[in-house]
């Protein structure tokens, strides 16, 4: 009776399938080690970006495209989003954050705290 018998993986295969495995390993690791760390500076960013360019778009009068230039070094993961009904900007990084500014006549643009954000 015949049997089948399979043939080992290439050796060049299973160590660079090892490698990614491991190099995967890693960078889930560091996330893990670095989310709280990672969550802080997507708040601080999100909330820097709506108010940047809250002002920008309503106490100056440009429009988003021009409001984007104005994003410090970084701040590449934090996308706007305009309402200009409510002349609100909300700026967001996926998974992590996000904040709310509304211009509010005199005083500008104002932050949304979490009971406002939730109302909206």
């Amino acid at each position: 009776m015949a049997t089948a018998v399979s043939k080992p993986a290439p050796a060049k295969k299973r160590t660079a399938r090892n490698i990614a495995l491991g190099v995967l390993a890693v960078v889930v690791l560091l996330l893990v080690w670095n989310w709280s760390s990672l969550k802080g500076q997507a708040r601080v960013g999100t909330a820097y970006g709506a108010h940047i360019a809250c002002s920008c778009r309503y106490v100056e009068g440009r429009d988003m495209a021009s409001c984007e230039t104005d994003k410090e070094a970084g701040m590449a993961l934090v996308s706007f989003s305009d309402d200009p009904e409510n002349k609100r900007v909300t700026a967001s990084v996926p998974f992590l954050a996000e904040a709310v500014a509304e211009r509010r006549g005199a005083f500008g643009c104002v932050q949304l705290n979490e009971a406002e954000i939730d109302a909206l």
